[in-house]
């Protein structure tokens, strides 16, 4: 779904879009009727999507929140290299101490720091490689009284690849990038799959193989690292099926211009 409305939603400002055409999408890249109207239904709920009746339509639109991550995801997806090769050192800590209760807080906070960067050195001791920005994304989760942030570099005495691999599980993660790489390698098999939904399953998968990537330093990882060739492997598909998928997505994504209050 982000996928979807991140690739035309978002970018060609098409207002609200019909539920109907949403469901007919996303049955190209495999999803059922009921799987996607349960999931604009969660999307509403969690405030992530807006809904407008128009007579017996219903049409879904972008809330400032959606629209907000959904920027954030393209900037991960096309301008940000997997691999980390101009580390200067330096490290961005966070430290969190949440009351037990805050059990949804908790969750959410450990969410958006991974798909930061952020590794848990310690349960309420999170790490990042890099001058990260973590500021908007804890006052946006109303957690800044909770949260303390520290730019820093390491002492000499730390053993850096330690450090990393007790943080980490740089196996699972490169095992996340050589899977996808076997999958999508070998696109196109037979000539007849449909460009919009290759396009949005080849967006989703890699999207959930990079989310939990901090893009550690190239100098700390092992030299057959897989995320180089999976992303050669993504941005040649992407680019492949972004005219023919641009222009199917155009025909079957009935919209209008609504704007709810």
């Amino acid at each position: 779904m982000f996928a979807l409305f991140g690739s035309y939603v978002l970018e060609e400002e098409l207002g609200h879009v019909y539920s109907g055409s949403v469901i007919d999408v996303l049955a190209r890249a495999g999803v059922g009727e009921h799987a996607a109207r349960s999931t604009l239904t969660r999307m509403v709920n969690r405030g992530l999507l807006r809904r407008q009746r128009q007579g017996r339509r219903m049409y879904f639109g972008l809330t400032a929140q959606t629209e907000q991550i959904l920027w954030d995801g393209r900037r991960r997806l096309w301008q940000t290299d997997a691999v980390n090769e101009d580390w200067d050192g330096s490290w961005t800590l966070l430290g969190f101490s949440l009351p037990e209760s805050w059990q949804r807080q908790r969750h959410d906070l450990r969410s958006r720091l991974t798909w930061s960067g952020f590794g848990a050195l310690y349960s309420g001791l999170w790490i990042a490689p890099g001058d990260v920005d973590a500021s908007p994304l804890v006052s946006e989760l109303g957690l800044a009284a909770h949260v303390k942030i520290f730019h820093a570099s390491a002492d000499e005495a730390t053993d850096i690849g330690l450090m990393i691999r007790d943080t980490w599980d740089l196996g699972s993660v490169g095992a996340r990038y050589a899977d996808f790489d076997r999958r999508w390698s070998t696109w196109p098999g037979t000539g007849s799959d449909d460009p919009l939904g290759v396009r949005l399953r080849v967006i989703s998968e890699w999207l959930d193989t990079i989310r939990t990537d901090p893009r550690l330093p190239a100098g700390h990882l092992p030299p057959d690292w897989p995320a180089r060739s999976a992303q050669a492997t993504f941005h040649r598909i992407a680019e492949q099926t972004e005219a023919p998928a641009r222009r199917m997505a155009t025909e079957l994504l009935e919209t209008t211009p609504v704007q709810v209050p």
